[in-house]
């Protein structure tokens, strides 16, 4: 059983091994290597949530142990939109978390914030990614040219969409 629930600061061992990860590191505001710089990170989701810009959450398994985190930000009142995220702890690769998570959040932000429109987007070169937006129900709407740069390179995104009035709408996963 995998459910949603903000961070909190006991997590703060799970955020340190989960950025450990050479992959993770441009999944962070800023390098996460101490204990000390994982519980800012923390903060930084409690106070996001706090203003109504951004929802954090850990994606948990039965023993409430982080798996990874989903988070909807960029939360746009005015046009009921919201740009979604997600990492999965490499531990917990491979096993659905993300496509679990990024659904249950979905149906959250439909259902608690009353959005319209979440959007999430991929590199091209990460089709595990492409696949945990579409098995989440998230339609690709194109390719946006070289959008990224990381280290001197561009890579192009695929974005993704998914609206409450999709098919299943706003229903739990």
């Amino acid at each position: 059983m995998r459910k949603l629930r903000p961070w909190s600061e006991p997590d703060a061992p799970s955020i340190l091994a989960a950025f450990s990860a050479p992959e993770m590191a441009r999944q962070a505001d800023e390098p996460v290597n101490s204990l000390g710089v994982a519980s800012r990170w923390i903060a930084r989701r409690e106070e996001e949530r706090a203003a109504g810009t951004a929802y954090a959450f850990a994606v948990v398994d039965a023993d409430d142990t982080p798996l990874g985190n989903v988070s909807v930000g960029a939360v746009n009142d005015t046009h009921s939109t919201g740009w979604v995220s997600y990492w999965t702890a490499p531990s917990a690769r491979g096993r659905g978390v993300a496509t679990w998570g990024c659904a249950a959040l979905a149906s959250w932000a439909f259902n608690e914030l009353g959005l319209f429109r979440l959007e999430l987007g991929h590199r091209l070169n990460n089709p595990a990614s492409c696949r945990v937006a579409h098995g989440a129900g998230f339609a690709a709407e194109g390719v946006q040219r070289q959008k990224l740069a990381y280290d001197g390179i561009r890579y192009d995104v695929e974005l993704h969409a998914r609206l409450v009035s999709d098919r299943g709408g706003a229903r739990a996963p």
